[in-house]
């Protein structure tokens, strides 16, 4: 591929990519936001409520990304990647200005986080999609991690907004209402920047126009008269034309063929996989976590600081590890590590136990740095991954169902965490995190098994089914 193909599949990537930063920033703001007293004044709740408005702020974002995903599976089969994630920036941006709304209660706040929460779900559907059809093998696995590296961005930007209008802004309505309203601007670059994108080269495929495939994959390689464009298109040309072969006349059936169940397991199990680390509970409600471990008025700074160790590890793995470990050894020791590092903190927590008087002790931050340790870990192992593993196991025929399944997984058990996990803080304290380190060790378990390596592999070579070298 030449330097302008580089270019331009990183540059496409990229901007598909903003949309996992509006997820990671709509999500992030929750916790910060519900922080604040301007906040908590203009919603008229009281303190005894706030647990219950933490709780339904982030899981109703969850409830309509939920139902999305059943909703972008037909549409982005009809009219394409490209305009699935245009519809999911509007409709995005229609839930931020409702959340902007100053009203005398949470009512309109709700509803644009249900509808914030529907954009947000055809988008994560479609981008790991997308990236996977236009990203050439060699570097698909660099292309599919940059969904995880958008959303630490986002988390991180969320952190030092929240942080900043915290310390910067008086308790006024402007200083809850500029973190949210801030969504407006990734957002109109999605709804914009994809209108000047190509189509899905696989996707044009399936729909029969091969003249306009050939068309997408030569821009997206930026060489016209390459032999290796010609050589990579009768290969996708080949590899649909076997699918279809051996799945003609099974229409949504081909779904409960064995080794189709077998792809579906694993893209569901993955998405519970990657709650049961507890790191999306970590970046939805930080501010409270740290102060479980001692963190007191420092909570926010210290979440600031966090978001930067994210992307910073995130940014590691895609650069130089992804491509050289695989997907199946970063599972692994990812999940190990980070059951260590979760059960040091329950350990620490149980044994010293935080008080807000005695402010930050050498426990407090020996539990702070492994919280960090962990949340860099999974972002070298079960932050990227689990996405992009699941956008290259599907075939063709059969991707945007398959995908949108795990997707919706994915979505149903964040919204049980997020559910969860304010009341787990407040009840189990240190257990919450002993909890997740016997989470993260099961799942060692579960990749020693069941997990196949997919590096280096073009995805017609994995999604033959039993025809191809990955045996699902």
């Amino acid at each position: 591929m030449t330097r302008l193909g580089n270019f331009r599949a990183y540059c496409l990537v990229a901007l598909s990519c903003v949309g996992s930063f509006l997820f990671a920033y709509d999500t992030g703001i929750v916790g910060g936001v519900l922080t604040l007293d301007s906040f908590q004044r203009d919603m008229n709740f009281t303190a005894a409520e706030k647990a219950n408005v933490s709780s339904l702020s982030a899981s109703l974002l969850q409830a309509g990304a939920f139902f999305a995903c059943f909703f972008a599976w037909p549409f982005t089969a009809r009219f394409g990647r490209r305009w699935s994630l245009v519809l999911a920036s509007w409709i995005f941006i229609v839930g931020a200005v409702l959340q902007i709304i100053k009203v005398n209660g949470v009512g309109a706040w709700y509803t644009g986080r249900l509808i914030s929460g529907f954009g947000v779900g055809i988008a994560t559907v479609v981008i790991p999609m997308y990236s996977a059809e236009m990203a050439p093998k060699q570097n698909r696995g660099q292309l599919g991690s940059m969904f995880q590296f958008f959303f630490t961005l986002g988390v991180m930007t969320s952190y030092w907004i929240d942080y900043a209008v915290a310390k910067h802004l008086e308790s006024s309505s402007l200083q809850w209402r500029v973190p949210v309203a801030l969504q407006l601007v990734p957002g109109g670059i999605l709804g914009l920047g994809m209108l000047l994108t190509k189509e899905s080269v696989r996707w044009l495929v399936k729909r029969g126009d091969h003249e306009g495939a050939l068309a997408s994959l030569t821009w997206i390689r930026g060489d016209e008269d390459h032999a290796i464009v010609k050589q990579e298109m009768d290969e996708i040309l080949e590899g649909i034309r076997e699918e279809e072969s051996l799945t003609e006349g099974l229409t949504w059936k081909e779904y409960l063929l064995p080794t189709n169940r077998w792809r579906l397991m694993i893209a569901i199990t993955l998405q519970i996989g990657v709650q049961l680390t507890g790191n999306t509970s970590l970046a939805y409600f930080s501010p409270q976590i740290f102060n479980a471990v001692g963190a007191g008025d420092n909570s926010l700074l210290i979440s600031g600081f966090f978001g930067v160790v994210k992307v910073a590890s995130c940014l590691f793995f895609l650069v130089f590890l992804v491509e050289r470990i695989g997907r199946r050894g970063s599972l692994l020791g990812g999940a190990f590590m980070m059951g260590v590092f979760m059960l040091i903190v329950a350990v620490l927590t149980a044994t010293h136990p935080p008080s807000a008087s005695s402010g930050m002790t050498s426990t407090s931050i020996a539990s702070l740095l492994m919280i960090y340790l962990e949340a860099m870990t999974y972002n070298l192992s079960w932050g990227p991954v689990p996405w992009l593993y699941m956008s290259e196991i599907f075939p063709t025929r059969i991707r945007e169902g398959g995908i949108a399944v795990g997707t919706a997984t994915q979505w149903l058990f964040n919204f049980t965490f997020s559910q969860i996990t304010p009341h787990a803080v407040d009840n189990l304290g240190w257990r919450t995190f002993l909890m997740f380190a016997i989470f993260n060790w099961a799942l060692v378990v579960y990749t020693w098994f069941f997990i196949k390596e997919t590096k280096g592999r073009s995805l017609e070579e994995m999604n033959l089914g039993e025809l191809g070298s990955i045996h699902y």
